[in-house]
């Protein structure tokens, strides 16, 4: 059962990342947009704009996958020393910690969104609705929170470390 949830976790999280991808590549050409604009002396209208909200899209999208690969800082300065018990206790706190963080976080944003809608924000240029982005926000962080429960749930019912396996192989790394 826990399997055919990572599955779908890992298909969810992969969906995320490749929109945070897509938002890369979009920031990346008007960036390059811009720049070739300012250079013959007509900028791209609106490009601060863009680049500002698809900032969001960009870095949340990858947040989830960023946790599901191990990227966030880890200091492992005493992990040798303590006992493995006391490591796994560490790794899903630290996991169920960073999920309760990232719920915060989509709380936070999306009673912000609510703000949003209501007295009608948008960007200063181009007039885009915050609340679209809020919202996106919102459930990319759901996600990251999902999969950080995730990851708590399978080290402590399997001792199984997502971050450390090759899921090529099915060894730890």
């Amino acid at each position: 059962m826990l399997a055919i949830i990572r599955k779908l976790a890992d298909g969810i999280i992969s969906l995320s990342a490749a929109l945070g991808a897509l938002g890369l590549i979009f920031e990346v050409i008007i960036i390059l947009a811009d720049v070739i604009g300012r250079a013959m002396g007509s900028p791209l209208y609106g490009s601060q704009d863009i680049v500002t909200m698809t900032m969001v899209i960009l870095l949340f999208g990858a947040m989830a996958l960023c946790d599901r690969q191990g990227g966030h800082i880890a200091v492992d300065l005493f992990e040798r020393s303590y006992p493995v018990v006391l490591n796994r206790f560490i790794d899903v706190f630290s996991a169920l910690l960073g999920a309760v963080i990232f719920v915060g976080i989509a709380y936070a944003v999306n009673e912000s969104a609510k703000i949003s809608t209501m007295l009608n924000l948008s960007t200063n240029l181009l007039l885009i609705p915050k609340a679209w982005f809020q919202n996106g926000l919102s459930i990319f962080a759901l996600i990251t929170a999902a999969g950080m429960a995730l990851r708590a749930v399978e080290l402590t019912l399997s001792g199984r470390d997502i971050r450390k396996v090759d899921t090529d192989k099915g060894d730890a790394a």
